[in-house]
């Protein structure tokens, strides 16, 4: 059995974190089935520390205006002060694993606390691969925990984890006229034009065209002032509703019924708008509604994951605790959903 020294096996373990990390291993398998997080990585930004919270200044009231005048009439003059602020606290994530002593035994590999080396002999081809194995087992599994936690994350509305970031569900209200309503520390009630659009209560039939109606007034509307949504989030029972209208209304052909068939529809887009399935949204808790049945549609341009300059994927080497034979490696990030406009993101829900 080989042995190593605590420091050599620490190396070893920052060395493969290193290399998850730098590569963008931790990502790069798991962002395939959370198009919601992948959106959001490709628009995110980052923020240098030192306050509590991201501030952002917003404005929707205008108070200038043009008028006519001839020769000397009297003229005024606006002295606008509209812009309003408003505020999202940093929150901090952290996911971990950890290696025991026991574990690296049963795999043939002794670790000596010796800081010397006397007692270490070189590890064979065997114990290299045994440790890379298990070490790579690991991060792997730190990897998809750390993306499937933050793409959760993003969905929520800040109530299953005070400490973590508020989601989409936060800023992107089912009712922003309800009583008490605030985005970002901003009333939606009394400050109509921090809304964002929505409709939960679509009544379709499986061939009709309301579904396809809405989606077209929609975007127009999510246009309407500078708005570029390009994110569509879809739970299966809304693609499947959407595919089935599509088909009655002659979107979808069979080319024959001899050899082989393809009766599978392709994916769906509106003006460059791709509905795609997310299956967060299939388990997600709406508070007894069905996420299944529900869409976001997002201008990722207004809607983004701020990150704390340095903080991202923060890698961390806790010293191993003198009563315990463990070792531990981290990743910690500190960031916050934010947005600086409201119209221009929807969500939507068939019944």
């Amino acid at each position: 059995m080989a042995a190593l020294t605590s420091a050599q096996l620490a190396n070893v373990a920052n060395a493969a974190l290193d290399y998850y990390v730098d590569k963008g291993k931790v990502f790069s398998q798991t962002l395939q089935d959370k198009p919601l997080l992948a959106a959001m990585e490709k628009t995110s930004k980052t923020m240098p520390g030192g306050k509590g919270n991201v501030s952002l200044a917003v404005k929707g009231v205008y108070t200038s205006g043009v008028t006519g005048y001839v020769a000397t009439d009297t003229v005024t003059y606006a002295n606008p002060a509209n812009i309003q602020r408003v505020n999202y606290p940093w929150k901090e994530h952290h996911t971990g694993i950890s290696v025991t002593l026991t574990e690296l035994k049963h795999d043939g590999i002794s670790v000596s606390d010796s800081t010397t080396g006397e007692s270490t002999s070189s590890m064979s081809g065997r114990e290299q691969h045994a440790l890379a194995n298990l070490l790579d087992d690991k991060l792997e599994d730190m990897a998809e925990g750390y993306a499937r936690g933050m793409n959760s994350l993003l969905y929520g509305d800040g109530t299953g984890d005070a400490k973590a970031l508020a989601g989409i569900q936060s800023i992107i209200t089912q009712d922003p006229t309800a009583s008490g309503t605030t985005v970002g520390g901003l009333s939606t009630v009394s400050n109509t034009w921090w809304r964002n659009r929505t409709n939960v209560s679509i009544a379709t039939t499986a061939t009709g065209s309301e579904l396809t109606d809405l989606i077209h007034t929609e975007i127009r509307q999510l246009r309407r002032y500078g708005g570029k949504p390009s994110i569509a989030v879809c739970g299966s029972a809304f693609l499947d509703r959407l595919a089935s209208q599509l088909r009655a209304k002659g979107n979808y052909t069979q080319t024959g019924f001899s050899g082989k068939q393809d009766f599978s529809m392709g994916e769906l887009f509106y003006q460059g708008i791709k509905f795609q399935y997310d299956p967060e949204l299939d388990d997600i808790n709406l508070t007894g509604k069905d996420g299944n049945k529900r869409c976001y549609i997002i201008d990722p341009t207004k809607m983004y994951l701020h990150y704390m300059d340095g903080e991202k994927m923060a890698r961390h080497s806790p010293a191993r605790p003198h009563d315990s034979y463990v070792i531990y490696r981290a990743i910690t990030t500190t960031a916050v959903l934010c947005a600086s406009q409201l119209n221009c993101h929807g969500v939507y829900e068939i019944q």
